[in-house]
């Protein structure tokens, strides 16, 4: 046995066997270190090398927002329900004896996919009949004709209308909902007025008829809306004065002139200021319709086309 002072003499012999070999000392063997530390940085934050073999480092993983989209607005709606009622009366005008057959939305925007946009969207003239405001304030008919007024119609159309104000001042008054309480005496009531009207006309001996078909149609129909719905009862409350406002009280002073000499009606007088107490009317609904949801304020517009299809029956009385 070799003693361990002959083992750095056996070791030498043995190592150059070694040294000629290409499998330990050849220069490929020794890979680089993939990866060094750098002794001024903490041990975690290492840096990887790009240059060694085998070792590819990926871009970093980007995370894109899905871009969230905004439903376009309806005509007006910016602005508040009032608004977008406006416009669905407006666009109820007769053109030409042609009603409009569709809500032009292009303007504004198009469908939020509820089920009320579809009932909106489909709002046709056919669903709603001449409202105020159409030809008849030019004392023409569908044909272009010039009608003309009768006093017996006349008086119907006061006396249908009565039925109509006095039922929407009394569920406004009477009623316990909240909502309500802000359009009591606004001004613009017309029940008062409209009193005075037939009492002089009674004075001059013309009958005083009762109430025909359209009016009590129309004030059933607002009395059932009335219990099942505040923002569809008060979209007919509102259409119903801006209808008097903005056309009936034409019709009036029109049929005025050409049979009572032009005498001033009551139901065209306001105490004040008619367009700052519809004004304050408009801010308060607009207020309210804030917190209704958009199905809602869609219901609404398409009562507006009822109100003015009731409303137009009744102006209708003064021809028939």
């Amino acid at each position: 046995m070799a003693s361990y002072s002959s083992f750095p003499a056996a070791a030498a012999a043995v190592i150059p066997s070694y040294a000629s070999s290409s499998c330990l000392f050849a220069p490929q063997f020794f890979l680089p270190m993939p990866c060094s530390v750098q002794p001024s940085r903490p041990a975690s934050a290492l840096r990887c090398s790009s240059s060694g073999p085998g070792i590819s480092v990926s871009a970093p993983l980007v995370i894109k927002k899905k871009r969230k989209r905004y439903r376009k607005l309806y005509p007006g709606e910016a602005e508040g329900i009032t608004e977008e009622m406006r416009f669905i009366a407006m666009r109820l005008r007769n053109i030409k004896g042609k009603y409009t057959h569709k809500l032009d939305r292009s303007s504004a925007g198009g469908s939020s996919g509820s089920d009320s946009d579809s009932e909106v969207r489909g709002s046709t003239a056919e669903d709603s009949d001449r409202g105020v405001g159409g030809d008849e304030e030019d004392g023409c008919d569908e044909d272009g004709e010039t009608w003309s007024p009768s006093m017996e119609g006349f008086v119907k159309y006061l006396v249908d209308s009565k039925l109509v104000f006095d039922t929407i001042e009394r569920i406004v008054d009477e009623s316990s909902d909240v909502a309500y309480a802000y359009f009591r005496k606004t001004g613009l009531e017309r029940s008062g007025s409209l009193s005075k009207d037939l009492e002089w006309f009674s004075q001059q001996e013309v009958a005083i008829p009762p109430a025909s078909d359209p009016g009590v149609t129309y004030s059933k129909y607002i009395e059932e809306l009335a219990e099942k719905s505040a923002p569809l009862f008060l979209s007919h409350f509102y259409n119903i004065y801006f209808s008097h406002i903005a056309g009936g009280q034409v019709i009036v002073n029109q049929v005025s002139e050409k049979m009572l000499k032009g005498r001033q009606m009551e139901f065209c007088r306001w105490d004040g200021d008619v367009l700052i107490s519809f004004q304050d009317v408009r801010k308060k609904l607009n207020m309210l319709g804030e917190h209704w949801s958009r199905d809602e304020r869609n219901k609404c517009l398409k009562e507006t086309t009822k109100a003015f299809r009731y409303m137009g029956q009744i102006v209708r009385l003064i021809i028939l």
